[in-house]
């Protein structure tokens, strides 16, 4: 990316970066949701542990594992998606494509604020877990790093598809922003296996690569192995998933452009 580019994309982070310096409440929110869903999952795993005592070590990796690392899908895919929405609400979109800014310089600036938001909404959550739960999620190794980067690439295709159906339907599309991925939850295998669901979903649990970092932390977790096998799973189908979501916001895009709802999608 040459300097120019790498100037356009940092002034839309800073955009956004400057709507945090100055509002607790944003920076609050980021973390707010993520310690909640560790401190409900945590209780969880205390009430289990009373009940079997054996099971303690198991159930705090897998239920508390599985909702910090869910916590990373969610808010790359939000983060992605309200910083645009930001942008409608402000009614600053039509600004933002009167300058020189592509739109492939915006994506990237969605997806570095994605990151930063992910990384101050989810690092409390873990460090809070280890504090009150004696549960390390960097105890798996190196390998967390790679189940971060493949939830945050699929967090990253969702939000495409979510940002190309506001682009085609406007506000009446904005919800999906906070509840496409809840519908995609339950295949994704974060509490159980894959072998739990019944056999004509598991294709399409498969078929999501959340299901494959699910599975390789469990295998992590369970057996101290890495599921190499999953890991590329999850990476090819979120190169795949990528690819068609950028496909389909360009389209979306390039139409927005032709019938002139930049300049007034949301109202």
């Amino acid at each position: 990316m040459r300097s120019g580019a790498l100037r356009r994309v940092w002034g839309m982070v800073y955009r956004h970066l400057a709507l945090y310096r100055r509002s607790w409440p944003r920076v609050l929110e980021l973390m707010y949701w993520p310690i909640l869903q560790m401190v409900v999952w945590g209780f969880v795993t205390a009430y289990l542990a009373g009940v079997q005592a054996n099971t303690a070590s198991v159930a705090a990796g897998i239920l508390l594992g599985g909702a910090l690392l869910w916590e990373v899908t969610l808010r790359a895919q939000m983060g992605f998606s309200i910083s645009f929405l930001e942008e409608i609400w402000s009614r600053n979109l039509g600004h933002v494509f009167v300058s020189p800014l592509r739109p492939r310089e915006l994506v990237a600036a969605l997806m570095a604020m994605s990151v930063i938001r992910v990384v101050v909404g989810v690092l409390p959550a873990v460090g809070l877990a280890w504090l009150l739960y004696h549960f390390g999620l960097f105890s798996m190794g190196p390998v967390v790093v790679l189940f971060f980067a493949a939830l945050l690439a699929m967090g990253w295709a969702v939000a495409l598809g979510v940002v190309a159906l506001i682009l085609r339907y406007g506000a009446g599309a904005e919800a999906l922003a906070w509840s496409v991925l809840f519908g995609l939850a339950p295949f994704s295998a974060v509490f159980y296996p894959v072998s739990v669901l019944p056999a004509w979903l598991q294709p399409v649990a498969l078929s999501l690569p959340s299901a494959h970092v699910f599975e390789g932390m469990r295998a992590a977790l369970l057996h101290g192995e890495i599921a190499w096998g999953h890991l590329a799973a999850a990476f090819a189908l979120d190169g795949f998933w990528l690819a068609v979501m950028a496909w389909v916001f360009m389209r979306q895009f390039h139409s927005a452009r032709v019938r002139g709802a930049l300049l007034n999608i949301g109202e």
